[in-house]
């Protein structure tokens, strides 16, 4: 697990790349989509409720032999604060899911995927991370892009962005920071 501090950084996980961006899973075999023997949400049809939970901080039934609940996920767990987060699904659709978040509140990232975590309120945010990968990580887009050692071609990037070269060599001459 994972202590987070929030600031406006968009990620991306570390992980192997899979099939499709992510598979909500479905019952329904004539409106889903069959991914490695299991039946999908169409992932157009995918909403930020599809990522989401509600009332991890509410006690739930352990009377099982185990004598527990689990959940199987990776996730993000707001203790405290206000976060405004999202994911942006890959190309060529591009769509933006977020949710804001309360304490106790859960939201699922699938893996790979440029996602964020934003402090909305006014106080500290507070969240555990939950991380499934043979080498979990985080890669902060902007220091990789920008901060890189040696440095991208400024050509490169100002035509990959679509920016004034200035702009690009000042970005890559500002500070950027290991946050990792």
């Amino acid at each position: 697990f994972a202590i987070l501090a929030f600031s406006p950084l968009l990620t991306s996980a570390s992980d192997p790349s899979p099939l499709q961006d992510f598979c909500v899973a479905i019952n329904d075999t004539k409106n889903g989509v069959f991914v490695n023997g299991k039946f999908c949400k169409d992932p157009k049809l995918a909403n930020a409720e599809d990522f989401f939970y509600s009332g991890l901080n509410i006690p739930r039934n352990t009377s099982n032999p185990v004598g527990s609940t689990v959940t199987p996920v990776n996730i993000l767990v707001v203790l405290e604060g206000t976060l405004y987060v999202g994911f942006v699904t890959s190309n060529t659709d591009n769509r933006l899911i977020t949710k804001v978040l309360n304490p106790g509140d859960v939201f699922v990232f699938p893996v790979g995927l440029i996602h964020f975590q934003f402090n909305i309120g006014n106080t500290k945010a507070v969240a555990f991370a939950g991380l499934s990968s043979q080498n979990p990580g985080v890669i902060t887009i902007a220091n990789a892009v920008f901060g890189s050692n040696p440095p991208i071609n400024p050509d490169v990037l100002t035509k990959a962005f679509q920016l004034d070269k200035n702009i690009v060599t000042y970005l890559q001459s500002k500070f950027w920071w290991d946050n990792n």
